[in-house]
């Protein structure tokens, strides 16, 4: 009837499984997005296939520019690409220096001061 209950032992009472996946988390996924970097200062064209999905780079750390190689994730950065889908078969310049106000696409952001005199790999 009156149990005793005693300390769990030192080990067990440090282990604790929900604060080591939160850690862990919280190292691959930041609460606090990385900034966007300038990947290049001019846009690149080209051609989108009608159906076809696409994952634009946001983060601007991607090797394939304009789209996503994945780099987001192992930099740890917190930013997801954004996926789009081509509605028609047509040339189209995508953004690089991930300013633009229409993203995917470029707007000519990139022709501004902040851009041209922003160092590749630098966030804005």
């Amino acid at each position: 009837v009156g149990a005793i209950l005693r300390p769990a032992a030192r080990g067990a009472r440090d282990l604790n499984p929900r604060r080591d996946i939160s850690s862990w988390l919280a190292r691959w996924f930041p609460r606090t997005p990385a900034r966007s970097v300038v990947a290049l200062k001019t846009p690149i064209k080209v051609e989108l296939v009608a159906g076809k999905t696409y994952r634009w780079c946001v983060c601007g750390r991607s090797k394939k520019q304009p789209f996503c190689d994945g780099s987001h994730f192992f930099q740890r950065t917190g930013l997801s690409p954004l996926k789009f889908k081509a509605q028609e078969t047509r040339m189209v310049a995508l953004c690089t220096c991930k300013a633009t106000q229409r993203p995917p696409y470029c707007d000519g952001t990139h022709r501004s001061e902040r851009v041209q005199k922003a160092e590749v790999g630098s966030p804005l």
